[in-house]
C-alpha cells in the first residue's frame, strides 16, 4: 500500500467583518453623493457660489479645529500642574472642560473636507447636546465591546494588564534588575 503526501488541513478562514465589507461601497457613495449635490448647488447658484461655500467651509473648519485643540491643550497642561504641584481637582467639573474636544475637532475636520454633506454633519457635530450624546453612545458602545472581548482581542490585552492572585486581588509590583549577580 503506497500513501502519498498527506493533504495539508487549512483552518477555516475567518469571516470578514461587516465594516470592513460595507465601508468601501459607503466611502464609494458618500463620495458621488457629494459630487453629485455639488453639481446641483453649482447648476441652481452657480459655480462661484459653490467655491464661497467651500471656502467658508475650510475657513470655519480651521477654526474650529484651532480652538478645540487650544481648549484641549489648555486642559492638559491646567492637570500636569494640578498633578505636580500636588492640588485637589478643583475645575474639575466645570464646564467648558474637556468634554467633546474630540468631537469638535472631528467637526471641524468634516467642515474643512470638501462637500456639502460633511459641512452638514461637521455643524451638527459642533451642537454640544449632539455632542453629549454621541460621547454617551460611543462610550458606552466601547465598554461593551471591552467585555464581549475574546482572547487575543484589545480588550483581552487590557485585561491582562493587571496581575491578579487566585484569590481575585491586584498584585502591585515593581521589576529590580539585579546586576551584581552573571549567569
Amino acid at each position: 500500500m503506497t500513501t502519498g503526501a498527506p493533504t495539508p488541513i487549512y483552518p477555516a478562514r475567518p469571516r470578514r467583518s461587516r465594516l470592513r465589507t460595507f465601508l468601501p461601497l459607503g466611502i464609494a457613495a458618500w463620495l458621488v453623493l457629494e459630487i453629485w449635490l455639488l453639481t446641483v448647488v453649482a447648476g441652481a447658484a452657480g459655480g462661484f457660489a459653490v467655491l464661497v461655500l467651500l471656502a467658508a467651509g475650510l475657513v470655519l473648519g480651521s477654526v474650529v479645529i484651532k480652538r478645540a485643540g487650544r481648549r484641549a491643550f489648555r486642559n492638559l497642561t491646567e492637570t500636569l500642574q494640578q498633578q505636580q504641584g500636588g492640588l485637589p481637582e478643583v475645575g474639575a467639573a466645570r464646564p467648558g472642560g474637556s468634554e467633546g474636544n474630540g468631537l469638535m475637532m472631528l467637526g471641524g475636520l468634516l467642515l474643512m473636507l470638501p462637500g456639502l454633506i460633511s459641512d452638514a454633519v461637521g455643524l451638527l457635530l459642533l451642537v454640544p447636546p449632539l455632542q453629549k450624546a454621541i460621547s454617551r453612545y460611543a462610550e458606552r458602545t466601547f465598554e461593551r465591546k471591552l467585555r464581549e472581548a475574546t482572547p487575543g482581542t484589545l480588550g483581552d490585552a487590557f485585561q491582562q494588564a493587571r496581575i491578579r492572585r487566585p484569590d481575585g486581588k491586584v498584585v502591585q509590583g515593581e521589576v529590580i534588575k539585579d546586576e551584581g549577580t552573571s549567569s
